[in-house]
């Protein structure tokens, strides 16, 4: 078996058929570790209930970050969005769960979790969470 191979023996969720939501975040190597870069992921797809009356919210999300010595597999990602479906939680709870789960699975060099939440009752609410400090010649 190839290192390449290798890489993805971890990967439970990528290449399975039936799946369920789940708040475990998979990784994989970095090969460019000696380099910093931007990895954004994005989606429009989100939502949660609101804690207190069990109305639906519904986010965008952008996850910005340079990585370090791991990469988030990104149906893990989907995976974890799914599990917050039937879950009540405020939505500045949620932006900071999250940026605290990516930090955790990845230990980025910096992260940048936003989280535009549409509006509902006329109010929309947007959040921004951020680890460490943006790498010197990165834009963020």
């Amino acid at each position: 078996m190839t290192d390449q191979n290798q890489e993805h023996d971890d990967l439970t969720r990528l290449g399975e058929g039936r799946t369920e939501p789940s708040r475990e975040l998979e990784t994989f190597p970095n090969r460019n570790s000696d380099r910093d870069y931007l990895v954004e992921l994005r989606t429009s797809e989100f939502s949660c209930l609101c804690p207190k009356t069990g109305q639906p919210d519904f986010a965008d999300i952008l996850i910005r970050y340079v990585p370090d010595q791991k990469i988030v597999e990104s149906k893990s990602l989907k995976l974890y969005f799914w599990s917050y479906r039937d879950e009540g939680v405020f939505h500045e709870h949620f932006a900071n769960l999250l940026l605290d789960d990516l930090v955790g699975a990845l230990s980025p060099r910096w992260c940048r979790v936003e989280v535009d939440f549409n509006p509902r009752g006329g109010i929309g609410i947007s959040v921004m969470a951020e680890h460490g400090a943006v790498p010197e010649g990165l834009e963020a």
